[in-house]
């Protein structure tokens, strides 16, 4: 299923059905953050707004992207604050939701539905301020190894969203390539069981 058509079914029950790689990504977004220092924010995939509520506790204002309008308007019913703009686009095509320059960029269980990361990458480093920041939380790739997709049930069945494979160094290569110097890199692990496979990636980029 196309990745607007499945988000925007999805949108309904995304809050409260069980989701491990949800529920640990929003974690490891905390932690990764705590101590980076930002003011204006470009959230791409901002869902119902799950990590939003916590970034607007430290930024003075918020740019939240997603290519589902379904998602998009439950996150403005949890979201009132006037330091967030809404803005429903595809970040595939063109980038003309920018407002100015960013100190930080987020990702959120979104690149695994892109293609082709160049492009992407190419516009992020051209939305960053001097020292602004990118931050990537996905599904690990070790997960998608296994089969592992984005999923959810419905009345007709398991909904399976298109997903693209992309491994660690395809990340950090196309950081590079853009001007974006890594900063860490870190794996969540269901229970925090280090022995099992990793659920979720995060990587963090400084621009150079």
């Amino acid at each position: 299923m196309n990745t607007k058509q499945a988000y925007n079914i999805w949108a309904a029950q995304y809050d409260t059905n069980d989701n491990k790689t949800r529920d640990l990504e929003g974690l490891a977004l905390k932690l990764c953050l705590a101590r980076v220092p930002f003011n204006k924010v470009l959230e791409i995939g901002c869902g119902t707004g799950k990590n939003t509520e916590w970034l607007i506790g430290k930024a003075a204002m918020i740019t939240a992207v997603d290519l589902s309008d379904q998602m998009l308007a439950r996150a403005k019913d949890k979201i009132t604050s006037n330091r967030v703009e809404f803005k429903q686009a595809d970040i595939t095509a063109r980038w003309n939701f920018r407002d100015g320059l960013y100190d930080l960029v987020t990702f959120s269980l979104i690149l695994e539905h892109i293609d082709n990361l160049d492009y992407v990458f190419n516009q992020v480093s051209k939305s960053l301020n001097p020292e602004g920041y990118v931050y990537i939380g996905e599904l690990h790739p070790f997960k998608q190894y296994t089969g592992t997709k984005a999923r959810f049930d419905t009345e007709e069945g398991k909904q399976i969203v298109d997903c693209f494979n992309h491994n660690i160094s395809d990340f950090i290569q196309a950081g590079k390539k853009h001007g974006l110097t890594l900063v860490d890199v870190e794996e969540y692990f269901d229970d925090n069981n280090r022995t099992d496979i990793p659920r979720i990636l995060t990587i963090l980029f400084k621009k150079s």
